[in-house]
């Protein structure tokens, strides 16, 4: 699954920069969400394999903290870039005449700078809860995989009140705006495809914005089912299958999603292969 993530994505990467026809922001954005979902998978795979090869389940406060900081930033990064996603697809199908005005490229790269600060503020909250961990008992025990945000907030030595204010901010940062803005975005969509008489064009509108719903669909439900697993069940085994879901299948499906929907992405992926072989 790892190899197959690596794979998908790197291609997709390749893809959109050797095609001056996918040098859209569209693509533009598909080929850093990409690079995010490499970085996200690496956070936490390849320790897994080491410690699976080793049978040495065990890591230090320094790595653990490491593991948690990137982890952060880069899911944090993915959900931000999936509102991004959807409001370029607002622009493109509300105001098509305005959109290259809109989306222009210092745009798009003040959009990725601002989910990456975005990112980054999420990821001080959660070092503010958990850096105090040394002070407070010389081992953890932590039932998952890898070095979990929430678990690691269930451990923090802040009191009880603080912690659930750190739970809620990072919660707010990291589900509820970029989902606000996703929602607010296809509400707009849907009511403009409504108001247009062309059958076919409401079909071309809906096969444009179907990968992307479908990555936002996969990328929420299983973050969902990890926090629901989390907080209805104490086991261990349950909450570990939820995270594989949530941090090696959603990045691994991704690329297949829109290379397996997306026109486009099909042809530039024929003229590659076209030449290789």
């Amino acid at each position: 699954m790892y190899i197959l993530a690596l794979f998908g994505n790197l291609l997709i990467i390749l893809t959109v920069s050797s095609d001056s026809h996918l040098h859209t922001p569209m693509y533009f954005f598909l080929s850093n969400l990409s690079m995010v979902d490499i970085g996200y998978i690496s956070t936490t795979v390849p320790r897994v394999i080491v410690d699976i090869q080793t049978h040495c389940p065990v890591i230090s406060y320094v790595g653990c903290l490491t593991q948690m900081s990137l982890f952060v930033i880069f899911v944090c990064m993915d959900s931000m870039l999936l509102s991004v996603m959807a409001y370029d697809r607002f622009v493109a199908i509300c105001h098509p005449l305005y959109y290259q005005v809109i989306m222009n490229p210092s745009r798009c790269c003040v959009l990725l700078l601002g989910c990456f600060l975005l990112s980054f503020v999420d990821l001080l909250m959660h070092e503010v809860a958990v850096l105090n961990f040394s002070k407070c008992e010389d081992n953890f025990e932590i039932s998952n995989f890898f070095c979990d945000p929430s678990e690691l907030l269930k451990l923090a030595c802040f009191e009880t009140f603080i912690n659930n204010i750190v739970r809620y901010c990072t919660g707010a940062l990291l589900g509820l705006l970029p989902i606000s803005g996703i929602i607010f975005s296809y509400c707009k969509i849907v009511s403009s495809i409504m108001r247009s008489p062309s059958s076919s064009g409401k079909q071309k509108t809906f096969s444009t914005c179907g990968s992307h719903l479908s990555i936002v669909c996969l990328f929420y439900g299983t973050g969902l089912g990890v926090y629901f697993s989390s907080s209805l069940s104490h086991s261990p085994r349950n909450n570990a299958v939820a995270s594989v879901m949530y941090t090696v299948v959603t990045p691994m499906l991704n690329p297949f999603i829109y290379s397996l929907r997306n026109k486009d992405i099909k042809i530039a992926l024929r003229k590659i292969l076209s030449r290789v072989f």
